[in-house]
């Protein structure tokens, strides 16, 4: 049987349904609920620590093949340090520092991964 959750994002009146036990990576057969565990154990370790895709694959001894996936494992890392820090009750001001942080690392790395896809930026 496989878990089903139910969510809404913000601002938003939709309710959104996630099954855990989607595939996030076809390269190593990853699941969406396995990333979450290892980022939950490792928020436990330091909570405030910036978790990267590399550094969740490397916690479960996997490595990024064709990386396709990282743009979505970087959405579930974000995701999930949200809930972690709503469930922990950390202040608004210590979240919002750390997420505006995240996202901007997120991005930066979205750009560089768009000019490595753009042809002018191919090598061969």
């Amino acid at each position: 049987m496989t878990a089903t959750v139910f969510f809404s994002r913000k601002h938003d009146s939709q309710c959104h349904v996630w099954n855990e036990d989607v595939l996030v990576c076809s390269c190593n057969y990853i699941t969406d609920k396995e990333i979450r565990e290892v980022i939950t154990n490792l928020l436990d370790e330091d909570c405030w620590q910036l978790i990267v895709p590399a550094k969740v694959y490397h916690a479960m001894e996997k490595r990024g093949r064709c990386c396709g996936c990282f743009p979505n494992v970087v959405d579930i890392i974000i995701q999930t340090t949200e809930e972690y820090h709503a469930r922990r009750h950390s202040t608004e001001t210590e979240i919002f520092d750390f997420m505006s942080r995240l996202k901007q690392f997120h991005e930066e790395n979205r750009r560089a991964d768009i000019e490595r896809r753009q042809k002018g930026h191919r090598a061969a």
